[in-house]
């Protein structure tokens, strides 16, 4: 597996893979083709389906606009390439520079055709760490948490790193509980974490403090939906569950931030998980790719800071994206704002639930993490295209029906 370095990325929304991804890509074109001054760049399959509400044609633009680059854009949202549903090639004009073809593979990554799909030096090695029966394994003999793992094999450098990405976190969400007004985008829609903020501090009842969580949830995701800073986790489209729920534990129990920052390795390593063995892209698998992941890390995340063993965080996890599977993409107008806003906050509160289900048992359960991440690509591989960051069907349909 990759260093967790490529799973939390800092980044500006609204989305891992049709925004940051597409950019990072433009990115690498302009800096190993310096001389070029005008190009064309096609954009395909979901990619193109979704790409104006993504953003991903403002993305682009922006990096070969900078770079002095005239670039013309075409759409071809019916043609899928073969590796990656969410493709897009680049080709030279002047000078002639032969087509060149990325691939955003979700999180932000960027895969070129012809190389190969891991490009970093693999940090968690497979035969040891290859998934999540071997990490509880590894941890088991050892005697390690799961953050631990993560500090032995990337070294103490990934704590300064996960802390510069819990202060990211933090400042998405005081943003987001600030900002009012209407989101960016044809939907017309209004922030809400603001106002659920206001309700949910002084709320109580069974509707009590866990509603400050959802209005974190809702915090970070309409931040992300107006292109601000945040980090994927493991998306952008995803990016609002997990910090929502360590900010509320942190408040809740007077959690110091280093205990924080060990619960985001511990988090990280259960999406690493899914990454290098199944997926985190919505082109791919739709959303229990996206939101279904996120509900897992951040359901490991609270099981660990709310004292869980090993195999409590593991079923925590489990829970969170099993009861995710069969979640379609299917953002209406392509923009990330329905359902996926509401569905980061309903997600932030089901981690909560999973992580005290788990801890209320002794960790023992049948169906194993690495079960549902299997049972998830099958369940993504046969979901049509229709349910798969398209919007062509499903929810984002509902207006035209």
């Amino acid at each position: 597996m990759e260093s967790l370095r490529e799973l939390f990325r800092v980044g500006y929304g609204p989305s891992s893979s049709h925004t940051m991804g597409p950019r990072k890509a433009s990115e690498r074109y302009v800096e190993e083709h310096p001389e070029v001054k005008k190009a064309v760049v096609g954009l395909y399959g979901s990619l193109a389906a979704t790409g104006k509400g993504h953003l991903t044609d403002m993305a682009i633009r922006e990096v070969f606009v900078n770079a002095g680059v005239d670039i013309a854009i075409e759409w071809y949202p019916d043609t899928f390439k073969p590796f990656h549903p969410n493709a897009l090639t680049i080709i030279g004009i002047e000078p002639k520079i032969p087509e060149e073809t990325f691939y955003s593979v979700g999180g932000g990554k960027v895969v070129k055709e012809g190389e190969s799909d891991s490009v970093n030096d693999e940090v968690y090695p497979s035969i040891q760490l290859g998934d999540m029966e071997k990490i509880l394994a590894y941890a088991e003999y050892n005697g390690l948490q799961l953050w631990e793992i993560a500090v032995l094999f990337e070294g103490k450098g990934i704590l300064d790193f996960v802390h510069e990405v819990w202060e990211v976190m933090k400042a998405a969400i005081k943003r987001g509980i600030q900002n009012e007004g209407v989101l960016p985008g044809g939907l017309k829609l209004q922030r809400k974490a603001c106002q659920s903020y206001s309700k949910a501090i002084d709320n109580a009842g069974p509707l009590g403090n866990d509603s400050i969580a959802l209005s974190y949830a809702l915090a970070v995701s309409e931040e992300n939906a107006s292109g601000g800073k945040i980090v994927t986790a493991p998306t952008c489209g995803s990016c609002g569950v997990l910090p929502a729920v360590l900010l509320y534990l942190q408040e809740q129990y007077k959690i110091p931030d280093i205990r924080i920052e060990r619960a985001l390795l511990t988090a990280g390593l259960v999406g690493n998980v899914v990454k290098s063995n199944g997926s985190i892209s919505g082109a791919e698998v739709g959303c229990q790719g996206e939101v279904g992941v996120a509900c897992a890390m951040a359901g490991a995340a609270a099981a660990q800071l709310l004292g869980g063993t090993i195999y409590q965080v593991e079923y925590a996890a489990e829970m969170g994206l099993e009861h995710h599977l069969g979640l379609t993409c299917d953002p209406m107008m392509g923009l990330v704002q329905i359902p996926c806003i509401e569905r980061n906050a309903l997600a932030a509160m089901r981690a909560l639930a999973h992580a005290s289900y788990a801890l209320m048992s002794d960790g023992r359960h049948k169906i194993s993490f690495d079960d549902v991440v299997e049972v998830m690509m099958e369940t993504g591989e046969a979901l049509p295209s229709m349910y798969k960051e398209t919007s062509a069907g499903g929810l984002a349909k509902v207006r035209e029906s």
